[in-house]
């Protein structure tokens, strides 16, 4: 994974791939400034991944993840940012704040209550590195989480609402934890990886 990168150039990547993820465009407030909220999301969540040593991009920069410890404790990131005033006035707007920390309420119940986990919080790849067999950058990112699972012993978790990606997930040996009628009337998928033990 890349060690060093410009994080404006970053910055402005994941703010074009969150325009592709049906949460954040449930959050964003929809106006004359929806780019500039998408950038002001896409800011606050590559800090807060660089502060706490989550951030992984690809070799090429065409694929991001932030990819978190976590233990049951932890506050869920979409609650965070709704709860917290300067984003909501930034990015969502106080209504859909509030309407988005309802549904997220019930989606951090699906993690674990306990103990130390993996949370796959965003993963992207830009549209000129999707589907490039020679290139092979969503499967060179998969190994690198894996091998970090496989490390510390630690399952990932994730959720998408985009059926596609949860083919995705269990097609790199994720397993379906649950499908769930979202308030929106998709489905949400609830997936977990479990690393092999050491010795394997």
């Amino acid at each position: 994974m890349k060690q060093d990168f410009d994080k404006d150039e970053i910055i402005g990547h994941v703010a074009t791939l969150l325009e592709e993820i049906p949460t954040s465009l449930e959050i964003v407030k929809d106006d004359s400034k929806k780019k500039e909220r998408f950038r002001y999301l896409a800011k606050h969540m590559v800090e807060k991944a660089i502060k706490k040593d989550a951030l992984l991009i690809s070799d090429n920069g065409r694929g991001i993840a932030i990819f978190f410890k976590m233990d049951g404790k932890s506050d869920g990131f979409w609650a965070e940012l709704v709860s917290d005033l300067k984003l909501a006035i930034n990015v969502t707007g106080l209504t859909k704040g509030l309407k988005a920390l309802k549904s997220q309420k019930f989606v951090r119940q699906q993690r674990p209550t306990e103990g130390e986990f993996l949370y796959c919080w965003f993963w992207g790849i830009l549209p000129d590195a999707r589907g490039n067999s020679s290139d092979k950058t969503p499967y060179k990112m998969k190994d690198e989480m894996f091998r970090i699972s496989k490390s510390l012993q630690l399952p990932i978790y994730a959720e998408t609402r985009v059926r596609k990606v949860s083919i995705a997930y269990r097609r790199y040996g994720f397993e379906m934890l649950k499908e769930w009628e979202h308030p929106s009337g998709d489905t949400m998928y609830f997936l977990r990886y479990v690393p092999p033990t050491l010795d394997d």
